[in-house]
């Protein structure tokens, strides 16, 4: 934008006072009179020469936690608002890319002779892991939608599995408490199964690629009420997080070092990962803590690989590519949890901070299942039994949509890696796809 383009903005005759302010409250400079048939495509630009950017960015745009979606003159004449009261616009950057909305079922991929419990994307998106009742785990091409490896050596149904972020290794979790690793490239079972805990595995969570590569260490959760760290070089349990008086749901290894454990105990504890030591225990639910979601998950869970695809020759090179990706999606905000329980409440945690919530999340009516931050961390979704799926805002905590349709309980939720849409599983034997505020009704194949 030239410098009389913004003479001519500041001198219009029926202009609007309006402050840019980034997601986390900072002033994109002083406050800009702009006319009012300014809309989102103008105010792109304004955002773009502002900061600099030498690529142009797609934002998008909010007053309150409504999206902009017409000019401001057209808004301002919808709400009835003062034109002399600055208008304050929060811009959010959105995805490079856009993923296709899904319309049909591409592909049903069959093999497995039970129940899928679990199954996992590989950080690149190339490659699907899959667990099952059968016992078995099972490596998929995504390109030719075939089987790459049945993978055999668990004696119980294989309840979770997670991939390292380098994508080398997978670890699966079984209901015998067995932890299996296997290498993605030969289908091979690495070493003998790893034992140490009493019940069924609950989660597992690898450390993030940034903090170290190759990834070596990940953390499991179990129904015994333990967590315990693993070390894949040594194939030893190094540190075993002790405290909790009940099982422990769920298991975060957080982009800082810190780990994150929720428990059927009602709290969630925070513990250092190089001796183990309880560094604060979160306190606030009445009930079982079921699901916990970082706000940087996404590039936690993908590391350095992203849209466009980019391979690494060297640990030392992914390791500061996924370093980069962590810095750019944190920014200068803390990195945020939210935990769902049995209580039908949320809470929202900057657990580097304080032990105090930010935010208590409530509107459920019956447990929250599940909770997950979108890609950009922009946005929180929680799944209840209540069958709805509602929509939060990620920095704030503040409700903005529910989602109904589901005819019985909603179990999980996903995002698309754009942030845009958003996926909902139920008991109700369906999946429905949230799109700019549109639901679609998908059939749910089963084998």
């Amino acid at each position: 934008m030239e410098k009389r383009d913004e003479q001519q903005l500041a001198g219009s005759s029926s202009s609007v006072m309006c402050q840019l302010v980034s997601p986390e409250g900072d002033h994109l400079g002083a406050a800009l009179y702009l006319p009012q048939n300014v809309g989102p495509p103008q105010l792109q630009e304004i955002v773009n020469h502002l900061l600099h950017n030498e690529d142009k960015l797609p934002y998008a745009f909010y007053i309150g936690d409504e999206e902009l979606s017409v000019q401001l003159g057209a808004y301002m004449q919808q709400k009835n608002a003062n034109v002399e009261v600055t208008l304050r616009i929060v811009y959010q950057p959105q995805a490079v890319f856009r993923i296709r909305p899904v319309n049909r079922c591409s592909a049903t991929i069959a093999g497995h002779t039970e129940a899928v419990l679990s199954v996992s994307f590989s950080p690149d998106g190339r490659c699907l892991a899959s667990g099952s009742g059968d016992t078995t785990v099972r490596f998929w091409d995504l390109n030719t939608q075939t089987p790459l490896f049945t993978c055999k050596g668990h004696k119980n149904w294989v309840l979770c599995i997670a991939w390292s972020p380098d994508g080398n290794h997978l670890v699966s979790g079984s209901k015998s408490g067995e932890l299996i690793l296997w290498d993605p490239k030969t289908g091979k079972q690495l070493g003998t199964p790893l034992t140490g805990h009493r019940k069924w595995i609950t989660s597992v969570s690898w450390e993030p690629v940034h903090l170290q590569a190759p990834c070596r260490r990940f953390v499991s959760a179990s129904k015994d009420g333990d967590a315990r760290i693993w070390d894949i070089t040594t194939r030893k349990c190094v540190i075993a997080l002790t405290g909790h008086t009940n099982s422990v749901t769920c298991v975060k290894w957080g982009g800082d070092g810190l780990i994150y454990t929720g428990s059927e105990d009602c709290s969630i504890k925070v513990w250092e990962t190089s001796q183990g030591k309880l560094v604060k225990t979160l306190q606030g639910h009445g009930h079982w803590v079921n699901s916990l979601a970082l706000s940087t998950e996404y590039v936690l869970r993908t590391g350095a690989y992203d849209h466009t695809g980019k391979t690494y020759s060297t640990a030392d090179e992914m390791k500061e590519a996924a370093l980069a990706r962590y810095k750019k999606m944190r920014g200068n905000a803390p990195e945020r949890l939210v935990s769902g329980s049995d209580d039908f409440t949320m809470f929202l945690w900057e657990p580097t901070i304080s032990k105090q919530p930010k935010a208590r999340m409530t509107g459920h009516q019956k447990l929250v299942n599940h909770v997950y931050f979108s890609p950009d961390g922009q946005w929180l979704a929680s799944a209840s039994f209540d069958k709805s799926v509602k929509l939060w805002n990620g920095i704030t905590g503040k409700f903005v949509a529910a989602f109904r349709g589901h005819v019985a309980d909603v179990y999980q939720i996903s995002w698309s890696a754009d942030s845009r849409l958003l996926l909902s599983g139920s008991k109700d034997s369906t999946l429905k796809v949230a799109s700019g505020g549109k639901d679609r009704v998908l059939k749910l194949w089963m084998n």
